[in-house]
């Protein structure tokens, strides 16, 4: 099983790979040479951030109601590198509220320029936004009750299983009902907030979607007592940040401020300081960095000799 799901990984990881590399579609427009984008950004001297309330520890709430997370930190880290291709160092940064049912035509409609929260990267999305290097790599798993009897996808028959909208979650469990013909009774909440809390008033006897959001939701709510994640991955989930499609420049400044994160080697210790310390808001994951996530992010280095 393990082999199956580093090939799993290995394949999602190469895949976006192979997106990045593609040249991206669409002429420059907008004033002095700049993309349509960045050429609003300019403009107005400040970059729109879309982030999630609660999906921890990528962009969800600290205690005061600002918004924090390790995906908000890689963006703020683009916005530099989009504040030196517009020559404008001082940008500010306004942030909006998206959700999973929301967030790509919050980008496609351009009321977000930078997408900040876990989304996952795949051919379909592909079609309408493009998206940054790997930043994670996660997969949809379960959450049930501490004395549940469901461990497995054969244990759900019959069952009502809890999603979030608009979610790669959502688009697995209904191939899983399908492929097994588990009779499953699907329903949806808007965030994962909400669909943790129908678990929580025993409105599903499952919530599915990535393991790692899931650990997030039990470590912020210390319900460790009373849920648990369980089972194999039920699909594989590469994450990476979203922005306008068809934008070659806005590209190459996302991808650069990747590179240089991975040149000075930044990537790793900004892992770990939302994934194994102890998050701002006081709960603390201890996801250690999969061998994956690192060897995508050893590749990001430019370093002389790194890649030879």
């Amino acid at each position: 099983m393990r082999q199956m799901v580093r090939r799993e990984i290995g394949a999602c990881a190469l895949w976006l790979a192979g997106c990045l590399l593609a040249t991206a579609a669409g002429a420059q427009t907008g004033g002095e040479g700049l993309s349509s984008t960045l050429a609003a950004i300019k403009s107005r001297h400040t970059v729109h951030l879309g982030y999630r309330e609660s999906s921890p520890p990528f962009s969800f709430l600290d205690q005061a109601n600002r918004p924090i997370g390790y995906s908000l930190e890689l963006c703020q880290a683009v916005v530099d590198e989009i504040g030196v291709e517009v020559d404008d160092p001082g940008l500010k940064i306004e942030y909006v509220k998206v959700t999973s049912d929301d967030r790509i035509p919050a980008v496609v409609q351009g009321k977000i320029d930078l997408e900040c929260g876990s989304t996952t990267a795949n051919a379909e999305r592909s079609k309408q936004v493009a998206f940054s290097p790997l930043m994670f790599v996660a997969g949809t798993k379960l959450m049930v009750p501490k004395d549940s009897t469901i461990s497995a996808p054969k244990d759900l028959q019959g069952k009502t299983v809890v999603v979030t909208r608009g979610t790669t979650n959502e688009q697995a469990m209904h191939a899983l009902d399908k492929k097994f013909s588990l009779g499953l009774n699907i329903v949806t909440a808007s965030d994962h907030e909400q669909s943790y809390q129908m678990l929580v008033d025993g409105k599903a006897a499952a919530f599915a979607t990535d393991d790692i959001l899931l650990y997030g939701l039990i470590a912020r709510h210390k319900s460790q007592d009373k849920f648990h994640v369980v089972g194999d991955y039920l699909s594989y989930d590469p994450y990476g940040i979203m922005f306008r499609k068809g934008e070659p420049q806005l590209k190459e400044v996302v991808e650069r401020a990747f590179r240089k994160l991975g040149t000075n080697h930044d990537l790793v210790p900004l892992y770990n300081k939302w994934f194994v310390s102890r998050l701002p808001t006081g709960e603390r994951m201890n996801v250690a960095i999969s061998p994956q996530l690192e060897d995508a992010f050893k590749a990001l280095d430019n370093s002389e000799g790194v890649n030879d």
